[in-house]
C-alpha cells in the first residue's frame, strides 16, 4: 500500500527581516544603551527610554535604506480607506442637482 504523507501546517521558513535590518535595530539598541538614541526628525524629541521604541527606530531606519522590512501595520489601513472615500467622493459630484426647486 502507498502509505500519503500530511502537510505541515508550519510558516515558510522565509526569512521576514534580513541581516542588515538586523544591525540596524543591534546599532539602535546600542545607542539606547549609550544615551545618545534620540527621537523625531530631527532629534528633538528627547532620549529613547523604551526597548520597544529603539526597536521602532532601527527598523525604520532600515527601510530608508532599503532593507527587507514588513511595511508597518497602520500603513495598511491608511491606504485602504483613502480609495473608499475618493470612489464615494466620485459618485456624489456626478449627480446632478435640480435648477428649479419648488418653494
Amino acid at each position: 500500500m502507498a502509505t500519503t504523507r500530511k502537510r505541515s501546517t508550519r510558516k515558510s521558513s522565509r526569512r521576514k527581516y534580513s541581516k542588515g535590518a538586523g544591525k540596524s535595530v543591534k546599532s539602535a539598541m546600542s545607542r539606547r544603551k549609550k544615551g545618545t538614541l534620540r527621537r523625531g526628525k530631527s532629534g528633538h524629541g528627547g532620549k529613547v527610554k523604551s526597548r520597544e521604541q529603539a526597536i521602532a527606530i532601527g527598523l525604520s531606519e532600515a527601510r530608508k535604506k532599503g532593507a527587507k522590512v514588513p511595511a508597518k501595520k497602520g500603513s495598511r489601513r491608511k491606504k485602504s480607506s483613502s480609495r473608499k472615500k475618493s470612489s464615494s467622493r466620485k459618485k456624489s459630484s456626478s449627480r446632478k442637482k435640480s435648477s428649479s426647486r419648488k418653494r
